[in-house]
């Protein structure tokens, strides 16, 4: 569980792939101190949702944590757009990681073919076709997860160090210490500290999806301690491994112009060229990267099928009698992976129309990631005062400090939430505008018409409408099923 929860982490691989908004929204300093501020507010998130999972150890994550804790007269509704947010952040991730390898993918043979110009439709079909090798290998190699998430966690490791340490080792013109730690670099059009908070961006997408265990619970034993821990570990390794990246590349870019504005599309080639002076060299590390971010797009496929799977068990989606269902032979639920692949290859689909879609559709996973991860954490932190579960019950109990990481991780969120609507550009116009409020005023909207005609008879919440009051999750239970069987 921890390398399948870090095979989607995995930041620095992520900070990697959305370099560009920190290179351009304050550079270097933005990119590293405001790396430390958001892992060190994320650790009070992580630990959060470790003692929920702990307790209440369900596939459906935050919507069911939501659907347990909250006030009973609204808790169904909140769990409800809860998990409408849960979803199209886990599918508007797997789009963007889609993104992701595109671009290094494309950005390795335009190194090495100079005269081939990269369009944007070539990134939405190679997108395309990542996506269809990730839904194959889901519905024809489930028994492989296991192996390929022990397998990427040690070649994710060993691709780190030989990454930083290559560049490290390879560069004899590094940057000064002031040009990574203190000297602001801006190329919106906008303020400072309105830059500063643009930055921050690309350290909220690097450190995001940490919830995925407590998705697979169902499907791993003594998931009342295994999950939490993978969620909290995973935080613990992905701060760490990019801390060291992103100071890595800070010293060995070359300049912010030269490097934003490369023709490979990728910032991280450019800094590898830069570094190694070699296309050969380059392109190998490079392809170390693609081949995590490659696997990812496996995990996030299966995290994403597991959470549509989830919340149509529960009566959450139209047609939830046929997304719940699970193929007999192979054990897997080949309608949600199916509707997974298409809502992603939708999402891949907004860069053929406008050149911030890949801006966009990061923005979109991060805010609903951060939107589903703010629900529950209000949720506990009204149960608190209510009376209503003051203490939760489970291996990975936070006890007295449990209030305060909530309410930490809470106000983190929600300002996140808030910035992540912010133009990037200025002047702003249709090309370059942030959509992301659009999108979200969609996801809204969709959740209410099906609320009103489907969602508000037929959701019943986590477990069948019964809620685990005595801290028994339904991993448990399917555990001990198996188990009996």
């Amino acid at each position: 569980m921890v390398g399948f929860s870090f095979s989607i982490v995995t930041s620095w691989t992520a900070l990697s792939g959305v370099l560009i908004i920190g290179v351009e929204s304050g550079g270097p300093p933005v990119m590293v101190w405001g790396w430390l501020a958001v892992c060190v507010f994320t650790l009070a998130v992580a630990y959060s949702m470790a003692e929920m999972c702990s307790a209440y150890p369900v596939a459906g994550g935050q919507y069911s944590w939501v659907a347990i804790l909250a006030p009973q007269r609204w808790a169904r509704g909140f769990s409800y757009i809860c998990g409408w947010f849960m979803l199209i952040g886990i599918l508007a991730m797997g789009a963007t990681n889609n993104f992701v390898a595109a671009n290094f993918i494309l950005g390795t043979a335009q190194l090495n073919n100079p005269s081939y110009t990269i369009e944007r439709w070539h990134t939405v079909l190679v997108a395309y076709l990542i996506a269809v090798v990730a839904t194959v290998s889901n519905i024809f190699g489930p028994h492989l997860l296991d192996r390929i998430s022990k397998g990427i966690l040690v070649w994710n490791i060993t691709a780190f160090f030989v990454c930083f340490i290559t560049i490290l080792a390879c560069n004899d013109h590094k940057q000064s210490a002031s040009f990574v730690f203190s000297d602001f670099q801006n190329a919106t059009g906008f303020g400072a500290a309105y830059t500063a908070v643009l930055g921050l961006l690309q350290s909220a997408f690097g450190m995001c999806c940490y919830d995925a265990p407590s998705h697979m619970t169902e499907e791993i034993v003594n998931a009342r301690k295994e999950a939490p821990r993978a969620i909290v570990l995973a935080v613990y390794i992905g701060s760490i491994t990019g801390f060291i990246f992103l100071i890595s590349l800070s010293f060995c870019m070359g300049s912010l112009e030269s490097t934003a504005g490369t023709p490979t599309g990728v910032p991280v080639i450019e800094i590898f060229y830069n570094s190694t002076g070699s296309i050969a060299g380059s392109s190998v590390l490079s392809s170390l990267i693609i081949v995590i971010v490659v696997v990812c797009a496996n995990s996030l496929m299966a995290e994403g099928s597991r959470a549509v799977y989830a919340f149509a068990r529960d009566h959450g989606l139209p047609f939830s009698g046929t997304l719940s269902k699970v193929w007999p032979k192979t054990h897997v639920p080949v309608n949600a992976l199916l509707l997974t692949f298409v809502v992603q290859i939708a999402f891949n689909s907004i860069y053929f129309g406008t050149l911030t879609g890949f801006n966009t559709v990061i923005a979109i996973a991060t805010e609903g990631f951060y939107l589903s991860y703010a629900m529950p954490l209000l949720a506990r932190i009204l149960a608190y005062f209510s009376g209503n579960k003051q203490r939760l019950e489970g291996p990975y109990s936070l006890g007295r400090y449990s209030l305060a990481l909530n309410t930490i991780g809470f106000l983190f969120l929600t300002f996140c939430c808030i910035t992540f609507n912010f133009p990037s550009v200025s002047p702003v116009d249709s090309e370059n505008m942030n959509y992301t409020s659009a999108a979200i005023g969609v996801v809204m909207l969709i959740s209410l018409i099906t609320w009103i005609t489907t969602g508000r008879k037929r959701f019943t919440g986590p477990d069948s409408g019964h809620l685990l009051d005595e801290g028994r999750g339904a991993g448990e239970v399917a555990v001990g099923q198996q188990k009996a069987a």
